[in-house]
């Protein structure tokens, strides 16, 4: 997805569109979020519905997320809102609770100076502490697509356009505001953010906004791993994970995030752990159109299993019993994983029992399957290993998913006949003959 076309100037030409032009209705925009607006305008300060939000509800799509824009600074809106917290300290936000909705409301952001003691960058140029305050021009200069630069303005209720962003929403185009390569190295995120966006909005990301992905991927190696696992969560939960998954590959940035798994794919071009990965973001994917439940769990078990299992392998064949081989390496590879993408251990332990199940689901015989079919991770575990047979087509493995599927589908009765038709094969351990009492002595 590239389309043509040049970087929007950090010039900014201000184009006002009153109500009458552009659509937006009070009515598709949160009762919270009107709550905030207008309480900050009745009280003197600037107040813009910005981001997304806006974005959103000019495509007429249902916004997920209301952010406000104001010109209050946080103690401000702190003040104003007894249900208000303030959090952050790179960018300093006021979260304004309604039970379980939050309002986020930013003040609106200025420029650097160079001795400015508010914000901070590193040797590459990104923004490590960023709260400088501005004005609305200054701060849509700071955003970064045009797309997301739009400001709703609950004073007269039109909406402001420095940069083209309307005009970039109807040809359905991503461009950055100002210079690409200096708005990446800002904050490298905002490369995985064009990815996001053009597959969840369908848009083409601009020439000038694509080119410099590649040869900038690298500073994704910059980005705190807690940071990236938000990120990744949304790119691979929120429906169009496997495109994306694809478009990060495409433009190098899958590599710094995930690279003992970027190094199976190059080996194996379109091999099994391709497969598995592709196969696992379809079913997730397929899951959320129908609205049932995902987790990171069984989405990094995927992205995680062959490199454990060929670290696996290796210890097996030093003579390390299998159950502590897939131990250890499981250990090992989430320990290298979470220098680049940390993982939560309410995600990684039950990663980890999937895959010591997968083993254990080719033991059925006598009680065994029973057993199995009420351990907590069976269902996640049975699914993983259908996943597994159709990546890797191997006639054992889609023998033993059928078997499976046959037993989940049956009734008490139909399974027992299941594993009794199983005998000697399901692995069931055969009884060793008593040793007969030798005879009492009758002269004794």
């Amino acid at each position: 997805m590239i389309g043509s076309g040049n970087a929007a100037s950090a010039d900014a030409k201000l184009a006002v569109i009153p109500r009458k032009a552009h659509g937006i209705s009070r009515n598709d925009i949160s009762e919270n979020a009107l709550k905030v607006l207008y309480r900050l305008h009745k009280a003197g300060f600037e107040a813009y519905l910005v981001g997304g939000g806006v974005r959103d509800l000019l495509l007429r799509h249902q916004p997920k997320d209301f952010d406000i824009a104001t010109s209050a600074t946080p103690e401000q809106v702190r003040r104003l809102f007894r249900n208000c917290r303030l959090v952050g300290r790179r960018f300093r936000l006021a979260h304004i609770l309604f039970g379980r909705d939050i309002i986020e409301v930013a003040t609106l952001r200025g420029h650097h100076q160079e001795d400015d003691t508010h914000a901070k960058k590193d040797d590459a140029g990104r923004l490590l502490r960023d709260n400088v305050y501005g004005s609305i021009d200054e701060d849509a200069e700071r955003r970064d697509f045009t797309v997301n630069g739009l400001y709703y303005d609950i004073s007269d209720f039109s909406v402001r356009d420095y940069f083209g962003g309307m005009e970039d929403l109807k040809a359905r185009r991503l461009r950055l505001i100002g210079d690409p390569e200096t708005r990446y190295r800002e904050d490298p995120v905002r490369m995985i953010r064009a990815v996001r966006f053009a597959t969840k909005l369908d848009f083409s990301i601009d020439k000038s906004a694509a080119k410099p992905i590649p040869k900038m991927a690298h500073l994704m190696n910059t980005i705190p791993p807690a940071r990236l696992f938000e990120e990744t969560l949304k790119l691979l939960m929120a429906g169009k994970g496997l495109e994306n998954f694809r478009m990060l590959r495409q433009y190098g940035l899958f590599e710094p995030m995930f690279p003992m798994q970027e190094q199976l794919l190059k080996r194996d071009p379109g091999g099994r752990a391709e497969r598995l990965i592709e196969a696992m973001l379809t079913n997730t994917d397929e899951r959320i159109a129908a609205e049932k439940p995902v987790t990171p769990a069984f989405i990094y078990a995927a992205l995680l299993w062959y490199v454990v299992e060929e670290q696996a392998e290796k210890k097996r064949q030093k003579g390390v019993p299998p159950y502590d081989a897939l131990t250890a390496a499981s250990g090992e590879a989430i320990g290298k994983q979470c220098k680049t993408v940390s993982l939560p251990r309410r995600f990684t332990t039950p990663a980890q029992e999937i895959w010591q199940l997968q083993e254990r689901l080719g033991k059925r015989a006598g009680a065994r399957a029973f057993r199995l079919a009420e351990h907590p991770r069976f269902r996640a575990a049975y699914d993983f290993l259908l996943l597994r047979a159709e990546a890797e087509q191997d006639e054992q493995l889609l023998d033993l998913a059928r078997w499976w599927t046959q037993f989940n589908d049956a009734n008490e009765q139909g399974k027992r006949q299941l594993v009794r038709a199983l005998g000697s094969d399901g692995n069931r351990r055969r009884r060793r003959p008593r040793r007969r009492k030798p005879a009492a002595n009758s002269d004794a």
